[in-house]
């Protein structure tokens, strides 16, 4: 497993002493990290699923935990959707300059002083945007 590889050369002590090597090896390893986390909370919620599908057949004749096993068996295949989606966009390929930071300017063009209040509206647009992203400014 690509996890337990990165967590052996993370420990190397020939690694430690290239920060630049350090650094990658963590960020890949941070990401496989939450790759390995979401199947593993899919494969528990599936484990879980199946013993709900298993109290359902074992429970015909008491309606009270027939009904509790439906509700379960609901929210597990709910939860297993949003799971699935979250594991699709996990493992998709990373573009290499998301980690690069981005620069935007904005100035008024030619228009005079119509064209420097459109500049300074896109700007508070843009900042409010970016606070509510978390971004930093």
């Amino acid at each position: 497993m690509r996890l337990a590889e990165l967590d052996a050369r993370l420990a190397d002590p020939s690694v430690t002493a290239d920060l630049r090597r350090l650094r990658e090896l963590a960020r890949e390893q941070a990401e496989a990290a939450d790759v390995v986390s979401l199947y593993r909370r899919y494969t528990a919620r599936e484990a879980e699923l199946a013993a709900a599908r298993e109290l359902l057949e074992a429970s015909a004749a008491d309606a009270g935990m027939a009904a509790l096993a439906r509700e379960e068996i609901g929210a597990c295949e709910a939860d297993l959707a949003q799971l699935d989606e979250a594991l699709q966009r996990s493992l998709l390929p990373r573009d290499p300059d998301d980690a690069r930071p981005a620069f935007l300017e904005i100035r008024a063009g030619t228009g005079g002083e119509e064209s420097a209040l459109f500049a300074a509206d896109l700007l508070r647009m843009y900042l409010r945007y970016a606070e509510r992203q978390g971004w930093r400014s």
